[in-house]
């Protein structure tokens, strides 16, 4: 990809965010967070927590519902990856993987899909690590279908909660500081669960 090919689709990028959010202030919001959450967890490379925080930080009472919407959205976005990566992974899976530079991730992800199962998808589910790359890669693989929704849910669901319960307990000030940290406070959350469930094997 050249410079110039990378400016534009920033532009593009930009565009389309601006569009969206520009949704956000009407009544549809709470659709287009829906649809961007089902989008990006398949093909979409705007992930759908900023426009969650918009509307909780509008509507704070409301956030644990936009929430629930946002979560319920990207599992079904995500079984929409796991059918292209299983049906059409040559095709349409290959392309959208080669489209976000995350081709040489495919062996990366198939060797934890070998070693972890579904829990490589809540990983990614909760985490920065690119949802779609798992999503489409879990059908890829034949990982248990209703493992995998199983995961997604609870991963998908800790991530947008999570967003939620910041801005209903501080408001919007507390953007800026999930903005800047959210990457850093999804990873030391999932580290305390690994060692939590570790505790609890050793233990038992």
């Amino acid at each position: 990809m050249t410079n110039e090919t990378a400016v534009q689709n920033r532009g593009i990028l930009r565009r389309t965010y601006d569009w969206l959010m520009n949704w956000m202030q009407t009544p549809y919001g709470v659709w287009v967070l829906f649809g961007v959450a089902v989008a990006e967890s398949s093909f979409f490379p705007i992930p759908p927590d900023v426009f969650l925080m918009a509307l909780c930080i509008s509507l704070p009472k409301k956030s644990f519902r936009f929430a629930a919407i946002c979560a319920v959205g990207s599992v079904l976005g995500g079984a929409i990856g796991y059918g292209l990566g299983l049906g059409f992974m040559d095709t349409l899976g290959s392309k959208i993987i080669a489209l976000y530079g995350l081709a040489d991730k495919y062996e990366i992800v198939q060797h934890l899909y070998q070693k972890y199962d579904a829990l490589a998808v809540g990983a990614a589910g909760f985490t920065p690590l690119p949802y779609k790359l798992f999503t489409i890669t879990a059908g890829a693989f034949k990982i248990n279908f209703a493992t995998f929704m199983v995961v997604s849910l609870v991963s998908r669901s800790a991530r947008f909660f999570l967003v939620a319960a910041f801005i209903y307990k501080f408001g919007a000030p507390v953007r800026t500081f999930i903005e800047r940290y959210f990457n850093l406070l999804t990873i030391l959350f999932l580290i305390l669960l690994v060692l939590g469930y570790l505790l609890i094997k050793l233990v038992l």
